[in-house]
């Protein structure tokens, strides 16, 4: 007969003798006796956050010419030269008192509450390609840029940490802080599930494929420059929102067809002031293609005759 499982536990013994119990283990660091202490710069590597009065900034500063010169290298790719924002990027300037209107342009001038919200976002994650890239005197400069893209600042400004949290944006005050109470409901003890009346089931049932499909739903073939209308322009055309006309309403279309069809491309691409409203060039989406512009009109002018 075999001895192994005799051996087996012999050797679980010996084991169990010459291993300590965990009472009598010494305990190295935390809680539970593993990991070590943060270092200060293992800290300062996560530390970052920059509060609304400043504090958390690092020392440095960057004027609004250092930081012209920094934008152009690492922003104006995607943000546009003059701020206004390339493509499908956000802009960062512009948008003064557009916050009511129908489209509202939310920009770091009209719409951000803090100063310190745009030194630590571009510190933390611009350029979007290599985050965390710039140097501290670097995010100042470029901060100092975008604030006088804003006309915020002077073009001599110099920005630091000691006058950051004294430049202001103008939307601040707009912004409401929470109100409602912080409260804790009680916890519901009544009217409970009986537990021997829950099933658990290990997988889920399967699926029984429906012998015959009796019909498969098709999808309607958009018309040429219909996407482009509903993502784009039916925002104003749908409402006539500024003075726009309406889609569908032959009377405010029937003088623009008579008009001419290249007439309406030029107006609907480089932009058009009437005397009822303003088009602006392309509907304001300059990303879209010119072809895409005259067959969005060519849907429009299709659907009002």
């Amino acid at each position: 007969m075999s001895r192994f499982p005799e051996l087996v536990a012999l050797g679980l013994c010996l084991l169990l003798f010459a291993y300590p119990s965990v009472a009598e283990r010494p305990k190295t660091t935390g809680y539970y006796g593993h990991g070590e202490p943060a270092t200060d710069g293992q800290i300062a590597g996560w530390d970052i956050d920059v509060r609304p009065d400043g504090q958390g900034l690092p020392p440095g500063s960057g004027s609004v010419e250092d930081g012209e010169m920094l934008y152009e290298e690492q922003c104006a790719e995607c943000h546009g030269s003059f701020g206004e924002g390339e493509g499908r990027y956000p802009s960062v300037a512009g948008g003064e008192d557009s916050l009511r209107e129908a489209r509202p342009h939310k920009t770091v001038g009209s719409y951000w509450k803090y100063t310190s919200t745009l030194w630590d976002y571009i510190h933390r994650a611009m350029p979007f390609t290599r985050p965390e890239s710039l140097s501290d005197d670097e995010v100042y400069a470029v901060t100092a840029y975008v604030l006088y893209l804003n006309e915020l600042v002077e073009d001599d400004f110099v920005l630091n940490q000691q006058n950051l949290a004294e430049v202001r944006l103008p939307n601040e005050a707009n912004f409401i802080d929470e109100q409602r109470p912080d409260v804790k409901n009680t916890r519901c003890m009544k009217d409970c599930r009986d537990p021997a009346a829950i099933e658990i089931i290990s997988q889920a049932p399967q699926y029984e494929a429906p012998a015959r499909i009796a019909s498969a739903a098709v999808e309607p073939i958009s018309a040429p420059g219909e996407d482009t209308y509903k993502q784009s322009c039916g925002l104003c055309h749908d409402n006539g929102v500024g003075g726009a006309p309406v889609t569908g309403n032959a009377g405010d279309w029937a003088s623009r067809i008579s008009a001419g069809t290249e007439l309406l491309y030029a107006h609907a691409i480089d932009g058009f002031q009437g005397s009822a409203g303003m088009m602006p060039a392309k509907g304001g989406f300059v990303q879209l293609s010119d072809d895409a512009v005259r067959q969005a009109v060519d849907y429009m002018v299709g659907a009002s005759q």
